[in-house]
């Protein structure tokens, strides 16, 4: 059974999980799925052509250059192996080509890695616009949802109402939140809040930091000494740093995670605004790229519709979803 038959049996009755997936990766199934389900179509048997044709799609929804031509020459050295020139048959091993390639690399833990004792921390970087405050907000409702004692440390403290809209944030979720003057010193706002969530036993403290990639040497300056205080005062912190990356932005969102892996080991990315892309292949672009898996992923704008990364539902929603699409 190919991967394509196995999610169509897994998802046929479709929880509210699935449906979220289904609908929020219905505009890039639209110019996935649907160009593939045309391409077998025009053709009776596999040619040169066919393939070249299934690459361009590929990179049409943002799988990555890379992937793509990786991808098609397994595709081709399959073809001519098995002697398969059935179109449908090439589509269906395309989709489990993707789904070991993304598989293979490792580590697919969604959830945060909460330490046995003291705060666990977590790190959150991203270039400015691409929803970092929101997703904060989002994963901080998430687990409070669980139980947890969440606060916030507002460590970007350069960007005009960056403080300002994560302290309305904190207010809606009614959780304390650390805050420094405007230009001051994001290592310091840190460093106040790993004190503060160790002194009030917190669960989890989400840091926010600035995104300015343009000035990279001095956000690396930063960042290693947002780190260096947060180690000091809490073993190990960060425990998780995830990037943010909004889905829209396509081949841009690549380039901002590559570039924000070489400042900081990143542990996992979030993908903002994916029901807004008809490019949903980034995220195997992101994850052929650094190697790093996608922990949660934006379907929506309503604080549940951050969803844990789930590959086999992003997949299904990627390349099945609703029959009657």
């Amino acid at each position: 059974m190919g991967l394509i038959s196995f999610l169509k049996n897994k998802f046929s009755k479709n929880d509210d999980s699935t449906k979220t997936y289904s609908e929020g990766m219905e505009k890039s199934r639209r110019n996935f799925s649907n160009k593939l389900n045309d391409l077998s179509k025009r053709y009776k048997s596999v040619n040169q052509d066919y393939f070249e044709e299934l690459e361009e799609i590929l990179i049409e929804s943002d799988v990555g250059v890379s992937l793509a031509l990786r991808t098609i020459e397994e595709l081709l050295d399959m073809s001519k192996e098995q002697n398969i020139t059935d179109p449908a048959a090439i589509n269906e091993l395309l989709v489990d080509r993707l789904f070991i390639n993304y598989a293979d690399k490792g580590d697919v833990v969604n959830e945060i890695r909460f330490v046995e004792n003291g705060p666990t921390v977590l790190l959150v970087v991203g270039v400015n616009g691409v929803g970092k405050t929101t997703t904060i907000a989002k994963i901080a409702n998430r687990y409070i949802k669980q139980g947890k004692k969440v606060m916030l440390a507002a460590a970007d403290t350069f960007r005009a109402g960056a403080i300002e809209q994560l302290t309305v944030w904190a207010q809606r979720l009614k959780i304390d939140i650390v805050t420094g003057e405007a230009n001051s010193d994001p290592a310091s706002v840190a460093y106040d809040g790993a004190v503060r969530a160790k002194k009030e036993k917190v669960d989890l403290l989400i840091v926010d930091t600035a995104g300015r990639l343009q000035t990279k040497q001095n956000l690396m300056d930063e960042l290693a000494k947002i780190k260096r205080v947060l180690g000091k005062e809490i073993p190990d912190a960060p425990h998780e740093t995830f990037i943010v990356i909004d889905a829209t932005t396509g081949q841009n969102g690549v380039i901002q995670a590559k570039a924000f892996s070489e400042i900081s080991k990143i542990t996992g990315v979030v993908i903002t605004k994916m029901d807004g892309t008809s490019k949903g292949g980034i995220i195997l672009a992101i994850r052929d790229e650094i190697g790093v898996p996608v922990r949660f992923i934006g379907l929506g704008e309503k604080m549940d519709d951050l969803q844990e990364f789930d590959l086999d539902k992003y997949l299904y929603g990627l390349c099945v979803g609703e029959a009657n699409d």
